[in-house]
């Protein structure tokens, strides 16, 4: 997928977004009914005088998963410790963490649906009891130590929550289930993004920019980098629409903000497959990417832009799609 319009994090994105995240609830622009609803929490839970429930946040890429991590932690005057599924491959790593965490800490654990089944299991007992039991030694010598752990709260963030199993999505109290960015909040994001960098940018090149972001702040974050590039190259000293036009194009980012993948998907379902439903593997195969790519990065923007649909015979692209890309249905 062409990196500039991928979700993923990347490091130069890690800075970027660094200088620009919100820091209280307050600031954090979209998600409007999630951002109520933590506030309650958090707000219940101060005033009880305890650590907040553990939290869930579901959703695509870029949505503002670690930034609501980072808001919580700050918003209850705790510290965060951050870490990842991937990382976590044995209850060994898992126990370390936790019996280092401070009374109130928060710990984010991004992309949680890939931790490891044992930690995985280890966690069940943490969450619910505020203890981990330890194996010590091997074999008949073996014993288990159980250790008292310091009141925390847990903020996971998966994008594939269907992946996560029953008992643990079950210990979460609350789960945030994240939304695509309608245009009016992106351009919100891409105006305070274009203030703290001092970027000159007019309001149609501002709208322009956020029609093409594919619903999500890490991307109009992104567009708005290139653009400002593309002005600087180009010696415009203000971002008007025509300039952020000009450089989206020079991106190969249509009107839609799809981009070379997303075309390639289109055009093998409606060419190479005839228009008939295709097999995630198959497609996969066929365009010369990874499944879980297609799956759980590409996928959910066309399926909410109404441009492919799921059938029990596999995807399927829409008449929407065949319009778009000038293609006859009976093709």
């Amino acid at each position: 997928m062409n990196d500039i319009l991928s979700p993923a994090l990347s490091e130069s994105d890690l800075a970027f977004e660094s200088a620009l995240r919100p820091t209280t609830l307050a600031d954090f622009v979209g998600q409007d009914n999630v951002s109520k609803q933590l506030g309650l929490l958090l707000k219940a839970a101060s005033l009880q005088n305890r650590a907040p429930d553990h939290i869930l946040l579901a959703g695509p890429p870029g949505l503002g998963k670690t930034t609501l991590a980072m808001i919580v932690a700050s918003e209850i005057g705790s510290g965060l410790r951050i870490t990842s599924g991937p990382t976590i491959q044995h209850a060994g790593d898992l126990a370390a963490i936790l019996s280092s965490l401070s009374a109130g800490e928060v710990l984010f654990i991004d992309e949680i649906h890939r931790m490891a089944r044992p930690a995985e299991e280890l966690l069940y007992l943490a969450m619910e009891d505020f203890r981990v039991d330890v194996m010590v030694g091997k074999g008949v010598g073996a014993s288990s130590i159980s250790l008292d752990l310091e009141p925390f709260t847990l903020v996971g963030a998966t994008t594939r929550s269907g992946m996560l199993p029953n008992p643990l999505r079950d210990r979460f109290g609350y789960t945030a289930n994240l939304e695509f960015y309608g245009h009016e909040d992106l351009a919100t994001v891409l105006v305070r993004a274009a203030k703290q960098l001092a970027l000159a940018a007019e309001t149609p090149a501002i709208e322009l920019i956020a029609s093409r972001s594919r619903g999500t702040p890490r991307v109009a974050n992104r567009l708005l980098r290139r653009v400002r590039d593309f002005a600087l190259v180009d010696g415009a000293g203000v971002i008007t629409a025509e300039v952020a036009k000009k450089a989206l194009e020079l991106y190969e980012v249509d009107s839609l903000g799809l981009d070379r993948l997303d075309k390639q998907i289109l055009e093998a379902l409606i060419v190479k497959f005839q228009g008939k439903p295709v097999g995630l593997s198959t497609l996969a195969v066929a365009i010369g990417e990874e499944p879980d790519t297609i799956e759980s990065v590409v996928e959910p923007y066309l399926l909410r832009e109404g441009l492919i649909q799921r059938t029990s015979k596999g995807r399927q692209a829409t008449s929407l799609a065949y319009r778009h890309l000038g293609a006859s249905e009976s093709s």
